[in-house]
Protein backbone atom coordinates (compact mmCIF):
# COMPACT_ATOMS: atom_id res chain seq x y z
CA UNK A 1 0.00 0.00 0.00
CA UNK A 2 2.82 2.42 0.85
CA UNK A 3 4.50 1.69 -2.49
CA UNK A 4 1.32 2.44 -4.38
CA UNK A 5 0.85 5.70 -2.52
CA UNK A 6 4.48 6.66 -3.16
CA UNK A 7 4.14 5.82 -6.86
CA UNK A 8 0.95 7.88 -7.18
CA UNK A 9 2.57 10.81 -5.39
CA UNK A 10 5.64 10.68 -7.64
CA UNK A 11 3.47 10.46 -10.74
CA UNK A 12 1.48 13.53 -9.65
CA UNK A 13 4.66 15.50 -8.94
CA UNK A 14 6.11 14.65 -12.35
CA UNK A 15 2.85 15.58 -14.09
CA UNK A 16 2.69 18.93 -12.30
CA UNK A 17 6.34 19.68 -13.07
CA UNK A 18 6.01 18.88 -16.76
CA UNK A 19 6.27 21.91 -19.03
CA UNK A 20 3.06 23.14 -20.64
CA UNK A 21 2.37 21.85 -24.11
CA UNK A 22 2.52 23.64 -27.41
CA UNK A 23 -0.26 26.05 -28.23
CA UNK A 24 -1.25 28.20 -31.17
CA UNK A 25 -1.72 31.96 -30.95
CA UNK A 26 -3.18 34.18 -33.65
CA UNK A 27 -2.60 37.91 -33.87
CA UNK A 28 -0.56 40.64 -35.52
CA UNK A 29 3.21 40.94 -35.49
CA UNK A 30 4.01 44.35 -34.10
CA UNK A 31 6.70 45.79 -31.85
CA UNK A 32 7.06 46.38 -28.12
CA UNK A 33 6.91 50.17 -28.55
CA UNK A 34 3.58 49.98 -30.42
CA UNK A 35 2.42 46.80 -28.73
CA UNK A 36 -1.28 47.37 -29.32
CA UNK A 37 -0.65 47.63 -33.06
CA UNK A 38 -1.44 51.38 -33.18
CA UNK A 39 1.48 52.95 -35.01
CA UNK A 40 -0.12 56.36 -35.55
CA UNK A 41 1.77 58.04 -32.69
CA UNK A 42 5.23 56.83 -33.79
CA UNK A 43 4.92 57.71 -37.49
CA UNK A 44 8.04 55.70 -38.31
CA UNK A 45 6.74 54.81 -41.77
CA UNK A 46 3.64 54.95 -43.92
CA UNK A 47 2.58 51.37 -43.05
CA UNK A 48 2.33 49.30 -39.88
CA UNK A 49 4.98 46.95 -41.28
CA UNK A 50 7.47 49.76 -41.91
CA UNK A 51 6.85 51.31 -38.49
CA UNK A 52 7.30 47.95 -36.78
CA UNK A 53 10.58 47.27 -38.55
CA UNK A 54 11.85 50.79 -37.83
CA UNK A 55 10.99 50.57 -34.14
CA UNK A 56 12.91 47.29 -33.91
CA UNK A 57 15.94 48.33 -35.93
CA UNK A 58 16.26 51.99 -34.88
CA UNK A 59 14.79 52.10 -31.38
CA UNK A 60 15.72 48.63 -30.09
CA UNK A 61 12.13 47.44 -29.69
CA UNK A 62 11.31 43.72 -29.86
CA UNK A 63 8.91 41.92 -32.15
CA UNK A 64 5.76 40.89 -30.28
CA UNK A 65 2.45 39.22 -31.04
CA UNK A 66 -0.70 41.20 -30.26
CA UNK A 67 -3.89 39.13 -30.27
CA UNK A 68 -6.27 42.04 -29.67
CA UNK A 69 -6.09 41.69 -25.87
CA UNK A 70 -2.67 40.41 -24.83
CA UNK A 71 0.87 41.16 -25.94
CA UNK A 72 3.32 38.26 -26.10
CA UNK A 73 7.07 38.57 -26.43
CA UNK A 74 8.48 36.20 -29.05
CA UNK A 75 11.64 34.17 -28.42
CA UNK A 76 12.41 34.22 -32.15
CA UNK A 77 13.31 37.77 -33.20
CA UNK A 78 14.34 36.97 -36.80
CA UNK A 79 11.35 35.26 -38.38
CA UNK A 80 8.80 37.94 -37.35
CA UNK A 81 10.49 40.57 -39.52
CA UNK A 82 8.99 39.13 -42.71
CA UNK A 83 5.54 39.12 -41.06
CA UNK A 84 5.72 42.65 -39.61
CA UNK A 85 2.29 44.28 -39.58
CA UNK A 86 0.59 41.06 -40.70
CA UNK A 87 -1.77 38.59 -39.04
CA UNK A 88 -0.02 35.33 -38.18
CA UNK A 89 -0.36 32.07 -36.31
CA UNK A 90 2.44 31.33 -33.86
CA UNK A 91 2.95 27.83 -32.53
CA UNK A 92 4.96 27.45 -29.37
CA UNK A 93 5.04 27.15 -25.62
CA UNK A 94 3.88 30.03 -23.44
CA UNK A 95 5.71 31.06 -20.30
CA UNK A 96 2.74 32.58 -18.49
CA UNK A 97 4.89 34.46 -15.97
CA UNK A 98 6.85 36.40 -18.58
CA UNK A 99 4.20 36.27 -21.34
CA UNK A 100 6.89 34.96 -23.68
CA UNK A 101 6.19 32.41 -26.39
CA UNK A 102 9.02 29.98 -27.08
CA UNK A 103 8.41 29.97 -30.83
CA UNK A 104 8.36 26.76 -32.85
CA UNK A 105 6.87 28.30 -36.00
CA UNK A 106 5.25 31.42 -37.42
CA UNK A 107 2.97 31.23 -40.44
CA UNK A 108 0.61 33.64 -42.18
CA UNK A 109 -2.87 33.38 -40.67
CA UNK A 110 -5.60 32.02 -42.88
Amino acid sequence: MARTLLLLTLTAVVALAAPPGKQTFTGAITDSMCADGDHSHMKMGPTDAECTKACVSIHGASYVLYDGKEVYTLSDQRTPEKFAGKKVTVTGTLDAKTKTIQVDSITAAK
